[in-house]
């Protein structure tokens, strides 16, 4: 069987190596359930093989001052955005998600933080700090590369967490072993092959393939300085008690279940616009998603009735159709998990359901594509008169389930939006932005947003609070995660300050 793209396998020492597997695995198109790529899972060996091209190149790498590595990486955006709608094909091919989608979000997003971090090391943000202790005594620091770094990538979007992880990795002067996630590998051999052509040197940036077992080789593997991974809170404790076994620096960028306030005097249709894209953009498949939408008592009925309406303007069907907004999961088992949430839901939580089911859409009855039937299409799903005790309320599902859940006074809102063991998003919908800092002040998130949800631009920090995350991804802070300090102290008085003088 001839496959739409040819297979995948690792890559390091600057070119694709085709004997680093014995064994692979099909990469699936979630739109149609039908195979896609042969991907060669890496071998123990070949990993061993990745770092230590990684290792080889970080010297040089290293000593190249920022600003070239900045002018290879402002080169490697260039071609990102030159080839953006042929790598979106690629990313809705991988992921389901629609083409609308991918390629007005994924690669654009992830070549504004490589353009970010080039011009952020271009400009000086690797400089350290100068302090007079005294006038003849000095203190100065700087900032070191930390060596080579494992990025673990995610399914949902994974060339832009790819582009996440490698670009301020790269342009600390880091090099990098990638491992995409088994189930969306498609980006990972092209974006080396674009680090390539822009001029990253063999071994700076390298891929390897496969499973959680490929990860876990490579996180507790010897040779690396640091881990940065993306993913669930249960395989990021694994990951992150790896990586603490061997003093490894951790970025941990988990899940939550995050809750979205819609306050007494916001404006109805701006908060259900904002509840909606915190549940249904990306078919729900967002670590951020604010699933637990709590509404003032007063405004349910209004509330809900504005949500059916605007509901109807979500679009499933034919994936690469601009006017689509709305795909399949990304995956056979993912798309039983959310099932099986939505069973529970309905038949153990005794939720109301609002909207949606356990049928697959509607438009794929009588679809001319009629390889869209095998396909993991879920609707989107509106549990109302919602408990906090419910396993749907409680639990990530990472699907497009939303939970309605009413209050009646700001200061329950917020103890019951802080009531979970995950702290990575929140926000809040109101016009009184007074009112809107102190809540968003007292709610125990890293992410938070006032009237909008789920835009994280290259320049802000994000990172998650209790079992969320550790550190933080992008922005001035997000260069800090990878790189190790040195200070030194100078003292110029020409004698030695000593106890040891003879009296």
């Amino acid at each position: 069987m001839v496959l739409p793209y040819p297979p995948r396998h690792a890559f390091y020492n600057g070119k694709l190596q085709s004997a680093a597997s014995t064994s692979s695995f099909q990469s699936i198109d979630p739109s149609t359930a039908q195979p896609l790529a042969n991907i060669h899972t890496t071998t123990h060996a070949a990993v061993d093989s990745a770092i230590a091209s990684a290792q080889a190149a970080f010297q040089a790498w290293s000593a190249t001052p920022p600003i070239e590595r900045a002018r290879i990486l402002h080169k490697a955006a260039t071609i990102l955005r030159s080839r953006n709608d042929e790598l979106a094909k690629v990313e809705t091919h991988d992921t389901g998600k629609p083409f609308s989608e991918t390629s007005t979000v994924d690669i654009v997003t992830g070549a504004d933080v490589l353009e970010y971090f080039a011009y952020l090391v271009g400009g000086g943000g690797l400089n350290g700090e100068t302090i007079q202790l005294r006038p003849n005594a000095w203190v100065y620091t700087t900032k070191n590369a930390l060596g080579v770094c494992a990025g673990i990538g995610a399914w949902n979007y994974p060339i832009q967490i790819a582009l996440w992880k490698s670009a301020p990795c790269l342009a600390a002067g880091n090099t990098m072993v990638y491992k995409p996630s088994e189930f969306t590998p498609l980006h990972s051999t092209l974006l080396a092959d674009i680090y390539t052509e822009a001029g990253v040197p063999p071994g700076v940036f390298n891929v390897v393939q496969g499973g959680g077992e490929v990860g876990a080789y490579l996180t507790k593997h010897a040779g690396i300085a640091k881990v940065s991974f993306t993913g669930q809170v249960s395989t990021g404790l694994k990951v992150a008690g790896s990586a603490a076994g061997g003093m490894k620096y951790v970025t941990m960028e988990l899940g939550g279940k995050s809750a979205c306030l819609i306050l007494p005097d916001a404006d109805i249709d701006q908060a259900v616009d904002g509840a909606m894209m915190a549940n249904f953009f990306s078919t729900g498949q967002v670590c951020t998603n604010g699933t637990r939408v709590f509404v003032p008592e007063g405004m349910k009925a209004e509330f809900e009735k504005r949500l059916l309406d605007k509901i109807q303007n979500i679009r499933p069907g034919d994936v690469f159709d601009m006017k689509t907004n709305f795909g399949p999961l990304v995956s056979k088992q993912h798309y039983e998990k959310v099932l099986s949430y939505i069973k529970h839901g309905i038949e153990v939580d005794k939720a109301k359901l609002l909207y949606g089911g356990l049928d697959k859409p509607k438009w794929l009855q009588g679809h001319e594509k009629k390889e869209y039937q095998e396909g993991y299409w879920v609707q989107p799903v509106i549990f109302t008169d919602c408990r906090d005790d419910m396993r749907v309320v409680q639990e990530e599902i990472f699907g497009p389930v939303m939970s309605i859940l009413t209050y009646s006074s700001v200061d329950e809102v917020v103890s019951r939006a802080n009531d979970t063991n995950v702290g990575l998003a929140a926000g809040v919908f109101t016009k009184d932005l007074n009112l809107a800092h102190q809540v968003i002040a007292r709610l125990e998130a890293g992410i938070t947003w006032v009237n909008s949800w789920g835009e994280s631009p290259a320049e802000m920090s994000v990172g998650g609070w209790k079992l969320s995350g550790i550190g933080v991804e992008n922005g001035k802070r997000g260069l800090e995660a990878w790189v190790r300090n040195k200070s030194t102290l100078v003292d110029m008085a020409g004698e030695v300050a000593t106890v040891f003088a003879k009296l």
